[in-house]
């Protein structure tokens, strides 16, 4: 049986954003103070930050647990250090990401002393608890993202991606020139979210019976939640910059 699709966007400005001098955030979810309950999850995706943080400045060590973390870096160079003796840095296009498992404590900076860095961090709730703590990083050319959904991160077995996370969803990041489209593909009973970083686009959703759902223009900082969907097609009016969750239905952990 075809279930009914869905579509609605959160414009930039529904986030809740706050500004600390060192760092301008976003959320996409409720995060720390800012709670919501209709607004605490889309699937397994828990956070989706939307991280400024001045030079020289970041998050001091602070722990996480039972939680899938990767972080997609936009613009200058994120430092990492956690107590299982991993660190590094990573640049614009790069990915960070670790399984906090049992238990890890790390710290956050800009590596940078006289260059903001500009970065998304996502949590993803993870398909068992109690794993053993990572941590990786990994980059990519601009080509191998230039108008294409380049696989980063899967547990979905329909997605191939280099960093393997323990969860039903994959992670998928985009960058599309003017006038360029890319397009993904949903198995029935899917979840999508869909997060606009950069530059303006339109974004059109299709059924699982190719009928147009919805059609919408995003600004940056636009994020489009998705269900039952059979496609997405995303068309760049100016330069963009996105990023994918396909993920599984259920709520997990909620």
């Amino acid at each position: 049986m075809i279930q009914a699709a869905s579509f609605s966007v959160q414009r930039a400005a529904d986030r809740a954003c706050f500004d600390h001098g060192w760092l301008k955030t976003c959320h996409s979810f409720s995060f720390a103070s800012y709670y919501d309950p209709q607004n605490v999850n889309w699937g397994a995706l828990r956070v989706l930050n939307d991280d400024v943080v001045a030079p020289g400045q970041g998050f001091p060590t602070h722990p996480h647990r039972d939680m899938e973390i990767i972080t997609y870096v936009l613009a200058g160079h994120l430092e990492h250090t956690d107590s299982t003796g991993s660190h590094g840095v990573v640049g614009p296009g790069g990915a960070q990401f670790m399984s906090a498992g049992t238990g890890v404590q790390h710290s956050e900076f800009n590596y940078s002393k006289d260059r903001p860095l500009h970065f998304l961090q996502m949590w993803v709730l993870p398909r068992e608890l109690g794993s053993r703590p990572a941590y990786g990083q990994i980059e990519f050319t601009d080509g191998e993202r230039l108008n294409r959904w380049l696989p980063v991160a899967s547990g979905y077995p329909k997605v191939e991606a280099p960093v393997k996370i323990t969860a039903d969803a994959a992670f998928l990041v985009t960058h599309v020139a003017d006038g360029a489209f890319v397009r993904h593909p949903f198995a029935p009973h899917r979840l999508g979210f869909l997060f606009l970083a950069a530059g303006t686009a339109n974004v059109e959703a299709l059924s699982e019976t190719d009928e147009v759902v919805a059609s919408e223009s995003l600004s940056a900082g636009d994020a489009v939640r998705m269900s039952n969907i059979g496609r997405v097609i995303l068309r760049a009016d100016r330069e963009a910059i996105a990023v994918l969750w396909d993920l599984a239905k259920e709520d997990l952990h909620t």
